[in-house]
């Protein structure tokens, strides 16, 4: 069940109550078995470093709220470091969801609580920021869309029903699942990755301890150890922090592998307000260095789509053989500005496809945003 305009799906089966008989389940209340479970569930809490207690902040509500600003600040400052240690595991995600996304698969998020919400957050920015096609990216949160604003309690303890949601997305081995959760155990997680990957599907687990079920289930797992946090067990905070800068790294570079930049200008932005519509013509403006008229004639030719557009400019073609070269170049537009330089659409040529004006392009067909240098083309964008 997915919604286009935030790009969520949302468990149904996120009832409380509900119990499933799965790893993870939260049997009757009251029952020897749950007072076991329970046991057992505070003594796996008690192993894991985001649920550590630091003595050394016993006494920080006493403290000057500048002092307390500042050591939550430092906590803060050492989240990217922990990320840095993970950049090899997430390298080799990204390029096999590119891979994946580029004959046609889509990038799917799984989690309950501050981790589903950090997915769909992720997912609800792609389209506007890359033009995303409804359900390409998706976010699959514990416990309905109600679970975004407001807690669900029990949601996350059923990996039946990330399996659930996952069927009813029918994921093939074209998608990417990836599942998200600080402490590496929740049932929801770990039940989404593990099915995705009975499935075919790639999957990439996301999660902030050391050792942990969700990484072990995936094929990459992703373990930005954090510490503990400043809040003893509040995951919201560093390790939400290493989940929303993971996220970003592997939606961002996903689409600059799949050719929606160019250079580092979002060329296929939706421009769906005044200013991102503003944006459209300073992207192209920075990416061919043209007179405002020529821009405004370029936009207004190929219905305000910026890639068609720089296109036009540099490679000197009309807006129907920019598409067609788009097309044919699979959105990459440094490989559809080198078929202009080659003439492999002469037939509708404008002019000669050379612009000199303020070294918008070298004349070689390869463009480059101005003032950047041609790459050596490793990755066609």
């Amino acid at each position: 069940m997915t919604t286009s305009q935030s790009q969520t799906a949302a468990s149904r089966t996120g009832d409380p109550n509900r119990t499933t008989g799965t790893a993870g389940s939260v049997p009757p209340a009251g029952s020897g078995t749950g007072r076991s479970h329970h046991d057992e569930l505070r003594r796996q809490l008690g192993t894991l470093t985001t649920e550590a207690f630091r003595s050394e902040l016993a006494e920080i509500d006493q403290l000057p709220t500048l002092e307390i600003a500042k050591i939550m600040n430092d906590e803060d400052s050492t989240v990217p470091t922990a990320v840095a240690a993970q950049l090899p595991v997430i390298a080799e995600a990204i390029d096999g969801i590119a891979e994946r996304m580029a004959r046609g698969g889509r990038l799917l998020y799984a989690g309950a609580g501050t981790a589903g919400r950090m997915g769909v957050l992720d997912a609800s920015e792609c389209p506007p920021t890359f033009n995303t096609a409804p359900g390409q990216v998706t976010g699959v949160i514990a416990g309905g869309p109600g679970a975004l604003v407001n807690s669900v309690e029990g949601a996350e303890d059923s990996a039946e029903a990330a399996a659930d949601e996952l069927a009813a997305l029918k994921v093939t081995a074209d998608d990417t699942v990836v599942g998200i959760s600080a402490s590496g155990r929740t049932p929801f997680a770990v039940g989404a990755v593990e099915y995705a990957r009975s499935r075919g599907a790639l999957t990439v687990g996301l999660a902030c301890n050391a050792d942990s079920a969700l990484g072990a289930a995936a094929e990459h797992g992703i373990e930005v150890v954090v510490g503990p946090e400043l809040l003893t067990g509040s995951t919201r905070l560093k390790a939400g922090t290493a989940q929303k800068l993971v996220l970003n790294m592997l939606s961002t570079l996903t689409m600059i592998r799949l050719g929606k930049t160019y250079g580092n200008l979002m060329v296929d932005l939706r421009a769906s307000n005044e200013k991102l519509r503003a944006r459209s013509r300073r992207i192209v403006e920075l990416a061919t260095g043209a007179p405002d008229e020529e821009i405004e004639a370029a936009l207004t030719a190929t219905d305000g789509e910026v890639k068609a557009a720089i296109l036009t400019i540099l490679g000197g073609v009309p807006a129907p053989a920019a598409e067609r070269l788009l097309r044919t170049s699979h959105g990459h537009l440094r490989a559809a500005l080198r078929s202009a330089a080659a003439g492999h659409d002469d037939g509708d040529r404008a002019d000669d496809g050379t612009r000199t004006d303020n070294g918008a392009s070298n004349g070689n067909g390869t463009g480059s945003p101005t003032g950047a240098t041609p790459d050596p083309g490793t990755h066609t964008g």
